[in-house]
């Protein structure tokens, strides 16, 4: 597949580890942290959540590891809002896409 926005995706990447974001290998489902990869619509950002947070979560009442993902989107979007971006939930509720300055 042809790149369609790396400008936008060295962008997004750049922002997020300037805030201190984790930001992971795409092609490595297994490490903990955010992936930036293009899709169509524009640069999906999604995050996974490490093993040992997914057991602590599940061990604390009230808690969640679908709770912290909400957390951490909520904090990606507002960073990504606030340098400018326009952002719109992923299809699948897994993340969100950062759109395209000509959308």
């Amino acid at each position: 597949m042809p790149s369609v926005h790396p400008q936008l995706l060295v962008r997004v990447r750049h922002v997020l580890k300037l805030a201190g974001f984790l930001v992971v290998d795409q092609a490595d489902d297994a490490t903990p942290g955010l992936r930036v990869s293009e899709v169509p619509a524009g640069v999906l950002v999604s995050w996974t959540a490490s093993h040992g947070f997914t057991a602590l979560a599940a061990d604390q009442r009230g808690a969640s590891s679908d709770g912290m993902r909400v957390a951490v989107q909520a904090a990606v979007v507002g960073l990504l809002v606030q340098r400018g971006h326009s952002v719109a939930e992923a299809s699948d509720g897994n993340g969100i896409v950062v759109l395209p300055e000509d959308q």
